[in-house]
């Protein structure tokens, strides 16, 4: 598993989640206290031995950003090839947002 990356969509609006989503990601939603939403597929992640894992956001990314930094960068070693990044969204060939999940990835 030491060659398998990751990719976690967590950039979802979470309409259907109101007013749970009004100021965060769905996966930035708590749950059970001090989780998130996104830890349930970052720990099946970990726990798969899957060491290298890009998170892509977009809406409303700033407390999950936060909620990543401060609650699973410690987990993994960059000097061993594990990671945990965040990608925010780029505008890179166009001025539009990702459009969809094939789109952000």
């Amino acid at each position: 598993m030491k060659d398998v990356l990751a990719v976690v969509l967590a950039g979802g609006k979470g309409s259907r989640l109101e007013p749970l989503t009004r100021d965060r990601a769905k996966p930035a939603v708590p749950f059970g206290g001090i989780y998130r939403i996104v830890d349930f597929t970052l720990s099946n992640c970990i726990n798969s031995g899957i060491r290298k894992i890009l998170v892509l956001t977009q809406y409303k990314a700033m407390s999950l950003d936060r909620h990543i930094n401060a609650g699973w960068r410690h987990l993994l070693c960059r000097e061993l090839g594990e990671f945990i990044d965040i990608v925010p969204p780029q505008q890179r060939i166009d001025e539009q947002w990702y459009q969809g999940t094939a789109d952000a990835v």
